[in-house]
């Protein structure tokens, strides 16, 4: 069966678990199909050993046979770690989540899917939706083990001290005992927030690093008004990369706030407005004046990066002015886009092969 298909025949199964009896034609219109593919459905279902009664006569249809209940979902820790956390990040992923019915649709199935969990897995991941925060929408990352990541959500909630082996950016190996403040997922990654057991400052972890996770005796209390998103998307604005950006754009931080990578991306405003040649202030319809890049309706633009490649799209993206302060090697990687661009323009209708 194709994903499609095996979607409308789970569809078709909860309908009838509804109870009753579902005539053809209201299945149909139900499922979005015609009456023909509807009893092709049921046959997939009798192939499942799900037992469906076709009820005869005026008001017959289809039935799950009675006191038929479905067995009890038996589902690895990561398969059900994979199907919640779809759901939970539709419901909670910030900009480009969904929202209205289709959150509730998605809050109606994760209840369901935690109801026929096994009690000790079910309470592990509600753990995990209890104390995970979400900042925006992910990206491509290494998935962090799922054992990992549930004895951590159980530590947080139940704000026991942990220890485990963590590998860091360097690819050295330590031995780690932390005070698990909370879980946040940023851009396809999961973090771990919180103090060391013994002092010293805030720390960050990344959760495809830890291993070995080890709950320890003891409890702490979390201070009051502590935010685990606001905290990861602050440390990771101010971890030190290869190239450190400065750029100036000719808009607002709101505009740009939803068009830079959250956490990598630090914007302020300029308003001193005594740059040379002086500034406009804000044009028609909210749009930023004409300005300089030392005067108002100018942002600054604070990039910490591994790689400077993927930038010149980036800033042609924003369609606003922008001076490049550093490096010099940006300003030269967006000439090239911008003379690749102009070539494809150029090309007459004809593909560019890039000779």
């Amino acid at each position: 069966m194709t994903t499609s298909t095996t979607a409308r025949v789970l569809a078709l199964l909860e309908i009838l678990q509804g109870g009753g009896t579902r005539t053809v034609p209201e299945l149909a219109a139900r499922l979005g199909v015609d009456e023909r593919t509807v009893r092709r459905y049921v046959a997939h279902l009798l192939d499942l050993d799900i037992p469906v009664d076709a009820v005869r006569g005026r008001y017959g249809g289809y039935r799950l046979a009675p006191g038929y209940r479905m067995p009890p979902l038996m589902l690895t820790d990561e398969e059900a770690l994979a199907v919640l956390l779809g759901l939970l990040s539709g419901q909670r992923g910030g900009p480009g989540a969904v929202s209205g019915a289709s959150a509730a649709a998605g809050e109606s199935a994760a209840a369901k899917v935690r109801r026929v969990l096994p009690v000790a897995l079910r309470r592990r991941l509600e753990a995990l939706l209890e104390t995970a925060d979400f900042t925006d929408r992910p990206r491509p990352a290494t998935p962090p083990q799922a054992a990992v990541l549930l004895e951590l959500a159980e530590a947080v909630r139940g704000r026991r001290p942990v220890a485990f082996a963590y590998t860091d950016r360097k690819g050295s190996d330590s031995a780690r005992t932390v005070l698990p403040y909370g879980l946040v997922a940023h851009s396809g990654r999961w973090y771990l927030t919180g103090p060391g057991r013994d002092g010293g400052g805030m720390r960050i972890f990344r959760l495809d690093r830890i291993t070995s996770v080890r709950l320890l005796s003891g409890s702490f209390e979390v201070p009051d008004g502590f935010d685990p998103a606001a905290t990861v998307l602050d440390h990771l604005s101010r971890t030190p990369w290869t190239h450190d950006v400065a750029v100036r754009v000719r808009g607002t931080v709101e505009y740009l706030r939803d068009r830079l990578p959250a956490g990598i991306a630090a914007l302020s405003e300029d308003g001193s407005g005594d740059g040379p040649g002086g500034g406009s202030g804000d044009g028609p319809d909210g749009e930023p004046g004409e300005g300089t890049a030392d005067g108002p309706g100018w942002v600054h633009v604070r990039i910490r990066a591994e790689r400077l490649d993927w930038l010149p799209p980036v800033l042609a993206a924003l369609d606003r002015p922008f001076v490049i302060e550093r490096p010099a090697e940006l300003r030269d990687l967006v000439r090239a886009l911008a003379r690749r661009l102009t070539t494809y323009a150029d090309a007459g209708g004809q593909p560019y092969d890039g000779g």
